[in-house]
C-alpha cells in the first residue's frame, strides 16, 4: 500500500484512476475494471485528475495520452517527480500505435503500454499484473 502524510486514505489495492477522454473509452474501461472487482475513478483531463491525486492514492493509474490541454505524457512526468509515487504503476491506453510513441511513453515512466483498439482480456491482463 502507498502512504503520504495528509493524504485520503483509501485501498490502494481496490482503486484505479483512470485518465480518458473518450466518452466510449471511458465506459469501456471502467466497465471491465469494475467487473474485476476494482473501483474506477476517472477523469477527462489532467487537472482534475492531478488534484485528485495529491489527496488519494490509487493501485495503478491507467492514462490516454492524448487529450485536451495536458497529454498523459505530461501527467506521467508530474507523477514521476513526487518521490510518494515512485512505485505507483502507470499503464498507458492511446490510439497511439507507432513503436516510438511507445518508447517515448516508456521513457516517461510508463510501466505497460496499450493501444487502442485493445481487446479487453488484453487490458485485463495488463492490469492484473500490477493489481492483484
Amino acid at each position: 500500500m502507498f502512504k503520504g502524510q495528509g493524504r485520503a486514505e483509501l485501498t490502494a489495492t481496490k482503486t484505479i484512476l483512470l485518465v480518458e477522454d473518450g466518452r466510449a473509452e471511458k465506459q469501456l474501461i471502467t466497465g471491465l475494471l469494475s467487473q474485476m472487482g476494482l473501483e474506477v475513478v476517472a477523469f477527462e483531463g489532467v487537472e482534475p485528475a492531478w488534484a485528485w491525486l495529491l489527496e488519494h492514492t490509487p493501485a495503478l493509474v491507467l492514462l490516454d495520452i492524448v487529450m485536451a490541454g495536458q497529454s498523459g505524457l505530461d501527467l506521467c512526468r508530474m507523477i514521476r517527480a513526487r518521490p510518494e509515487f515512485s512505485q505507483l504503476p502507470i499503464v498507458f491506453c492511446t490510439s497511439k500505435n507507432q513503436e516510438f510513441d511507445r518508447f517515448w511513453a516508456m521513457r516517461q515512466g510508463g510501466n505497460a503500454y496499450i493501444t487502442k483498439p485493445f481487446a479487453p482480456k488484453e487490458l485485463v491482463a495488463v492490469v492484473q499484473q500490477f493489481v492483484q
